[in-house]
């Protein structure tokens, strides 16, 4: 007798895929302007157009926590006593904290190491999942805002890098200067060395007639004149931006033809304004202030060559900025810049005022040289500088951690990439 078979139950269809789930957490964010805010929305924007669904944790402005379509912003207080603009995080939500758990993020990124990189380790360790790092900001050069000796400061430094990384998966650095740095902190986790990209369609040389006109009107807005030629640099006014050697720099050139355009504010510009007058070049300084995060652009563009004497960098965004918009760069010679500052080609490093009066010269009383360089950084920032691979970089971080982690996690990386 031939036996009855009987249908076995249909198996369910796999689900589908989902994108991978990326939470950013970062102190810093709209409306602060910083390379921080700036490197951490290019990476959203980036992994966004990868596929991936990304939401971000950050600090309120004020004392109530609310929500933002994808964002979480955690009620907080000012620290400002310690750095200008800075926050604290209030103790923790509840519900934006279920609401994070319910989302159930694959990857936790997080960009700063006070505040929000205490949730993020939290919500890391209450999933499972991985949690990656980047190192943005070079805390030894800020030794003035909370310790009296630098040695004491650096040893401080040392201590609280070590013991943020060592619970992480992985740590993003933007140059092999940083990762140097680590290493000798003694940081044993995994470091990548990848550079912030940017937005070349915005990030670029005045194409049109109305474009070069709004440069020529910022000019003559700040009293320029069409003879004069403009040094521009784009920082957050601060002592460890080191300006007040930039000041020196312009003032041992003793060029009349030269006018410096400091673009943005901070605690230190007062300091720069009785420095100015004390050289003697007050009238050939400019202090144009704040500008929107969507018109630094302008900027750049209004300017011939772009000058900074920082040693405070990681990266320098707006080394690159500058680049992309065709700027030849002068600046004080940094490790960090070895991959942005190609020697004679896109700018020179200078360490000394007859260096930096010797390169200048050699700029601006060579308009074929000057343009052949700006051509020159163009071309080199479009071929290194691009977004996308910033944002395809960052994905392979993660999907080395998540095949760490669980092959299941590097499964959705696949996906969407």
């Amino acid at each position: 007798m031939t036996p009855i078979r009987t249908p076995s139950p249909l198996r369910p269809a796999p689900a589908p895929q989902r994108p991978l789930r990326v939470l950013l957490t970062t102190d810093w964010w709209e409306p602060v302007v910083n390379g921080v805010v700036a490197s951490v929305q290019t990476l959203r924007r980036e992994l966004i157009a990868l596929g991936c669904e990304v939401r971000v944790l950050t600090l309120s402005q004020g004392i109530r926590t609310r929500r933002e379509p994808d964002v979480y912003r955690i009620g907080s207080v000012s620290a400002a006593m310690v750095y200008d603009r800075a926050r604290i995080g209030m103790p923790a939500s509840r519900r934006v904290l279920r609401e994070i758990l319910r989302w159930r993020p694959d990857v936790i990124h997080s960009h700063c190491e006070f505040s929000t990189h205490v949730w993020a380790r939290r919500i890391a360790r209450t999933l499972g999942v991985p949690l990656v790092h980047t190192y943005h900001t070079i805390y030894e050069d800020y030794t003035h805002y909370y310790s009296p000796s630098r040695t004491v400061g650096r040893k401080v430094v040392e201590s609280f890098s070590r013991r943020v990384l060592a619970g992480t998966d992985a740590v993003i650095v933007p140059t092999a200067k940083v990762a140097a740095l680590l290493r000798g902190y003694g940081v044993h986790r995994p470091v990548h060395v990848i550079p912030t990209g940017l937005d070349l369609q915005r990030f670029r040389p005045a194409r049109s007639e109305q474009e070069r006109a709004d440069a020529a009107a910022l000019r003559a807005g700040l009293g320029i004149t069409p003879q004069q030629q403009v040094l521009v640099s784009v920082c957050r006014l601060a002592k460890e931006k080191n300006l007040d050697e930039v000041l020196d720099m312009v003032a041992a050139a003793d060029r009349e033809d030269v006018v410096l355009v400091l673009v943005g504010d901070g605690p230190y510009r007062a300091e720069l304004e009785a420095r100015a007058k004390d050289l003697g070049i007050a009238r050939r300084v400019r202090f144009a202030g704040v500008v929107e995060p969507a018109e630094v652009q302008r900027w750049y563009r209004m300017g011939d060559v772009f000058v900074s004497a920082s040693l405070s960098e990681t990266q320098g965004l707006t080394f690159i900025e500058a680049l992309a918009c065709g700027l030849p760069l002068l600046c004080h010679r940094d490790p960090s810049l070895a991959s942005v500052v190609l020697e004679g080609r896109t700018g020179w490093q200078f360490e000394d005022a007859a260096q930096f009066t010797a390169q200048l010269g050699a700029l601006l009383d060579d308009p074929q040289r000057r343009a052949e360089m700006s051509a020159a950084a163009l071309e080199h920032a479009q071929a290194t500088c691009g977004a996308g691979d910033f944002g395809r970089g960052v994905l392979e971080v993660y999907r080395q951690v998540s095949l760490r982690r669980s092959p299941r996690l590097a499964g959705r990386q696949a996906v969407a990439a």
